[in-house]
């Protein structure tokens, strides 16, 4: 893979690969950090990608696992892992406050899951990727994502349905 090749091929999937890492990482500099050091890796293996059929899907888990990797490391004993805030501009002052409530509400609940359906959760419901792209990179058959991602929905439905009861009450 020449270099052109190479840039036209990942381009796209940096972006998703910072937020993936973002959202592990919490940290911008980290992220960005974690996305150059997998690019770098890339390049270095850039032989070998020939094998592989879903390279966005390959990217995507080697910056998960490098993003782990990190938040395990000694040096990033700072770092905790949460989920991505996606707060929309259209709302009025006490929509937005209702919602930044009920979304940190929502993220610590997420927080809370294994990471594992925390992990696909993300992929799935916010980034958006298909089974075949979460089998890769979560490096997963197919029936053990679908299982995982209905619990991890199951689990976070059953802890926001405890919390209005107990709101109500």
């Amino acid at each position: 893979m020449n270099q052109k090749t190479f840039i036209k091929t990942f381009q796209e999937v940096q972006p998703k690969m910072y937020f993936l890492s973002k959202r592990l990482l919490t940290s911008h500099e980290e992220a960005a950090d974690a996305v150059q050091e997998v690019m770098v890796k890339l390049w270095e293996k850039r032989t070998q990608l020939k094998k592989v059929k879903n390279k966005e899907a390959y990217a995507m888990q080697m910056v998960k696992n490098f993003s782990l990797d990190r938040l395990k490391s000694k040096q990033a004993s700072h770092l905790k892992i949460v989920h991505s805030n996606y707060d929309s501009e259209d709302l009025n002052a006490q929509d937005q406050l209702e919602r930044r409530t009920e979304v940190k509400m929502v993220r610590k609940m997420i927080a809370e899951l294994p990471e594992q359906y925390r992990s696909i959760l993300h992929l799935r419901d916010i980034q958006n990727y298909d089974f075949e792209s979460i089998e890769t990179i979560m490096d997963m058959k197919s029936t053990a994502v679908r299982v995982a991602l209905s619990r991890a929905r199951k689990m976070l439905k059953e802890k926001i349905e405890e919390h209005y009861k107990t709101e109500i009450a």
